[in-house]
């Protein structure tokens, strides 16, 4: 079956990689576009990494100059003792600044990245154009569940990943979370090629298992979006099993205004490896009025 063109087209952009330290870490990030078109960052979910928006930036850059960022703990980034959301939001305005995406940059933010769009979008809303939350929402207080502080509740800290011997193995055992329909096996293939690393005796995950040890994301998550200071949005996938994605209509009855949502028919929880042309366009809709 020949590929479709949307995925070699993706290959064979102009990418390049670049880092910049943020408190002592490295963050790696990959860009795309002209520095005169307004400015957008892509980010991706946890234990994923910046490839997530492979085949979906290329096409963004048409009209926005682009970077996807590996947060700290993932990707190609340094991992660190500790994370916060505060340090993730200032390492997506890191970012913004280094990739040179000008004043007011969008923020994108799938997933678990849409908590760190939450907080960059509070600590720094007012040099924003907006945040779309990707198949992210917040609770409302009664039904907040925590994910963070992790360490207090096992008694301990995280297991470290799984080493193997043989890569091919590795690259076998690589799956999405939640799982969903494979429509397309280069797209995950690719991907796990990107999360894997060399350690002493043989092949692990890039991401940090000890994320969640500290990390508390907050039950005061709807607070900080009923007062965020720059506009929001969301795209959600149909058929979605991720329980972050779960409470857009609270969004939608909170929300100081009136808040735009797009459904993407016949997808899951990880849309923008399903279709993601149709991702483009819902993002390029849904900023349009804050251009």
């Amino acid at each position: 079956m020949e590929s479709p063109k949307w995925l070699t087209g993706a290959m064979a952009s102009d990418e390049k990689a670049a880092q910049v330290e943020v408190d002592g870490a490295q963050i790696a990030y990959s860009v795309w576009g002209d520095t005169s078109n307004p400015g957008m960052i892509l980010i991706h979910g946890s234990n994923a990494h910046r490839h997530w928006w492979q085949w979906v930036a290329p096409y963004l850059a048409r009209r926005f100059r682009v970077a996807a960022i590996d947060l700290s703990g993932h990707g190609d980034s340094e991992w660190r003792e500790a994370y916060s959301g505060e340090t993730f939001a200032k390492e997506v305005m890191a970012v913004c600044s280094d990739a040179n995406l000008g004043e007011k940059p969008i923020v994108v933010a799938h997933s678990f990245g849409g908590f760190v769009g939450l907080e960059t979008a509070h600590h720094y809303g007012d040099q924003l154009r907006g945040v779309v939350f990707a198949d992210f929402t917040v609770a409302p207080r009664a039904q907040y569940v925590e994910w963070g502080n992790q360490r207090a509740e096992r008694g301990g800290p995280a297991r470290p990943t799984r080493i193997y011997e043989d890569r091919d193995v590795a690259l076998g055992r690589y799956r999405l979370i939640p799982e969903q329909p494979n429509r397309y096996p280069e797209v995950l293939a690719f991907l796990a090629e990107k999360s894997l690393r060399a350690v002493n005796g043989g092949w692990t995950w890039k991401f940090d298992p000890a994320l969640f040890d500290d990390l508390e994301m907050g039950i005061d998550q709807t607070d900080k979006f009923e007062a965020l200071r720059c506009p929001s949005a969301l795209i959600l996938g149909e058929h979605s099993t991720d329980e972050g994605a779960y409470f857009a209509e609270h969004m939608i009855a909170v929300a100081p205004y009136s808040l735009p949502s797009i459904t993407l028919y016949e997808t899951h929880h990880h849309f923008m490896l399903e279709e993601p042309m149709a991702t483009v366009s819902a993002i390029e809709a849904l900023v349009a009025p804050w251009l």
